[in-house]
C-alpha cells in the first residue's frame, strides 16, 4: 500500500484494490455531491507523463485533439483511436512545464503507455508511469469553486490550471475539479481542502462526471466506439482542423458525411442490480439484438443508477431502453448538460 493511500486509511478511508471506495457512509458522499463538496481520491485513475523535446508533435500526431495549440498551464480532453477510428482510451490532458500529463483509468494505463511507446521510434519523447509521485484528487459540487478560490487565490477557468506550491488545480467546469500534488505535500494539501468538503470515494466522483457527460473508455469498451458515438467532440475532446493521427480518416468521415447510429445518453436505473461497462442495453425496436453498450456507472444520490450509455439513435428517440435483456429493467433517459443531437421521436411514438 502507497503511504498516500495509508494516510487516507488513517483518514477513515475503505480502502478497495484500485482506491478508495468511501469513507464510512457512502450515501452521505453522494448527497454531498449534489449539495455541497466532495473531495475524492483519485487513486483508480492513473498519470502518465509524456516529455521531451518532441513531445508536442508526436501528442499532436497520435491523439484526437489538437495538441499543438494547447498552451500551458490548458488542459483537454481527448481520445487515442485505433487505426478502425475506435477509442482505445480517453484522456484528461494537462500540459506543464516540460511536458504533459495524461489522466486515464487505471486498469488500461500500462497497456495503454506500453503502446504509445511503439509510435515513439526516433523522436525525442519520454512516457512515464508519474502516479507513484503525484496524488489525485477530484474536487466536485456547488461550493468547490469558492473553496478552490480560497486556497489558489482564484477559481481557474473551464480546461485551465492554477498552481499554488506545486499543486495543479484544473477546471473541467464550474464545478468540478482535478487536482495534482506531488505525493509527500498531498497530506497537509487533503486536510486543509477537507475544513470544507466532504471526503469521498471513487463513486461520488463518478457520479458527479457521469452527469457532466464524459466518457471514459475502460478495458471493457475499448474498440467499442468511434468518438463521436461516445460524444467526445461535444465536450471539446476532437478537433476536425488538425492533421491526421489514428484512425482519423473514419472519425472525419462519420462527422462530414453522415451515417452516426449511434449516440451516449444519460440514463437511470432502478434496483439494486449495479450495471457494469461494457454490458448491452436493448430496446424493443431491435428485439433480442443489442441496441447498445453500457459506458459508465455510478449510484445515484436518490438509488438506484445512473449510467452513460452509447445506443442506437432510434432506440433514443424511442425511449425505450432495457438493462441486460428485452425484458430487462427500464432504462429511463435523462438530460446531458449539452445538445446531443438526438432526433424527435417518430410519429405515432411517445
Amino acid at each position: 500500500m502507497s503511504s498516500w493511500l495509508s494516510f487516507l486509511a488513517s483518514r477513515g478511508a475503505r480502502l478497495t484494490a484500485t482506491g478508495v471506495a468511501d469513507f464510512g457512509d457512502a450515501r452521505s458522499e453522494l448527497a454531498a455531491a449534489v449539495d455541497h463538496a466532495i473531495l475524492a481520491d483519485l487513486s483508480h485513475n492513473a498519470l502518465i507523463e509524456v516529455t521531451g523535446d518532441d513531445a508536442t508533435a508526436f501528442l499532436h500526431a497520435q491523439l484526437t485533439n489538437d495538441v499543438q495549440a494547447l498552451p500551458e498551464g490548458a488542459a483537454q480532453w481527448s481520445g487515442w483511436c485505433s487505426a478502425k477510428g475506435r477509442l482505445l482510451a480517453t484522456f484528461l490532458v494537462v500540459r506543464r512545464a516540460g511536458g504533459y500529463f495524461l489522466m486515464l483509468p487505471a486498469e488500461i494505463a500500462p497497456a495503454i503507455a506500453r503502446r504509445l511507446g511503439m509510435f515513439v521510434l526516433r523522436s525525442k519523447v519520454k512516457i512515464a508511469d508519474a502516479s507513484p509521485s503525484w496524488a489525485r484528487m477530484g474536487f466536485a459540487g456547488k461550493t468547490a469553486g469558492v473553496i478552490v478560490a480560497r486556497h489558489w487565490g482564484h477559481t481557474p477557468d473551464p480546461m485551465r490550471a492554477v498552481e499554488k506550491d506545486g499543486a495543479l488545480c484544473v477546471a473541467l467546469d464550474a464545478e468540478r475539479f482535478v487536482i495534482l500534488a506531488p505525493a509527500e505535500d498531498a497530506p497537509p494539501l487533503w486536510e486543509a481542502l477537507a475544513l470544507n468538503a466532504t471526503p469521498a470515494g471513487a463513486d461520488a466522483w463518478e457520479w458527479s462526471m457521469i452527469h457532466a457527460g464524459i466518457p471514459v473508455i475502460v478495458a471493457a469498451t475499448q474498440e467499442a466506439f468511434v468518438p463521436q458515438m461516445a460524444n467526445l467532440e461535444l465536450v471539446g475532446g476532437v478537433s476536425f482542423k488538425k492533421g491526421c493521427y489514428p484512425g482519423q480518416e473514419i472519425v472525419a468521415r462519420t462527422q462530414y458525411r453522415g451515417g452516426l447510429k449511434r449516440r451516449m445518453a444519460l440514463v437511470h436505473l432502478e434496483g439494486e442490480a449495479r450495471p457494469v461497462a461494457g454490458q448491452s442495453v436493448f430496446s424493443t425496436r431491435f428485439g433480442g439484438q443489442a441496441a447498445g453498450t453500457v459506458v459508465g456507472v455510478a449510484p445515484a444520490p436518490g438509488g438506484g443508477f445512473d449510467a452513460l450509455v452509447v445506443a442506437q439513435i432510434e432506440s433514443l428517440a424511442d425511449g425505450d431502453l432495457r438493462w441486460n435483456a428485452v425484458d430487462g429493467a427500464p432504462l429511463a433517459l435523462r438530460a446531458l448538460p449539452y445538445a446531443p443531437g438526438l432526433p424527435e421521436p417518430p410519429a405515432g411514438r411517445p
